[in-house]
């Protein structure tokens, strides 16, 4: 199901390249246009050539953890309507804090079930 005439974008970041691939299918099958960065930093270097509807983010990467990434991306104004996802194993209530603290709008916690992820996805670019 592709969302608009033109792929919404959607950057992946995730340091497991497993996690990277399933939630690629999972996006393209949908007809989302995906971009991937396996660090913060490699995140944060693809936001200047990219300007994706949604970053979906792990919080546990080696050197920038993902509330780092979240908060950093919430100081650029070229990306003030980008929407960020947490998903990431790390699930308790300060975790799910500081997640929505650093400017998340979701925060789901693997393992995940695909279609609440790709249902999640769709909610977002439908309604933003």
């Amino acid at each position: 199901m592709q969302i608009s005439d033109s792929a919404s974008k959607i950057l992946v970041v995730d340091d497991e390249p497993n996690i990277v691939i399933a939630l690629e299918y999972l996006l393209q099958r949908e007809g989302y246009e995906v971009h991937k960065a396996y660090t913060g930093q490699e995140a944060l270097d693809r936001l200047e050539t990219i300007t994706p509807d949604v970053v979906v983010l792990d919080v546990m990467m080696p050197g920038m953890d993902g509330f780092e990434v979240a908060r950093r991306i919430r100081q650029m104004p070229a990306l003030e309507c980008t929407k960020i996802i947490f998903l990431t194993a790390k699930g308790t209530q300060r975790d799910k804090e500081s997640g929505y603290a650093s400017g998340a709008e979701y925060y789901m916690i693997k393992p995940f079930e695909n279609e609440v992820f790709v249902s999640t996805v769709n909610e977002i670019m439908a309604y933003g």
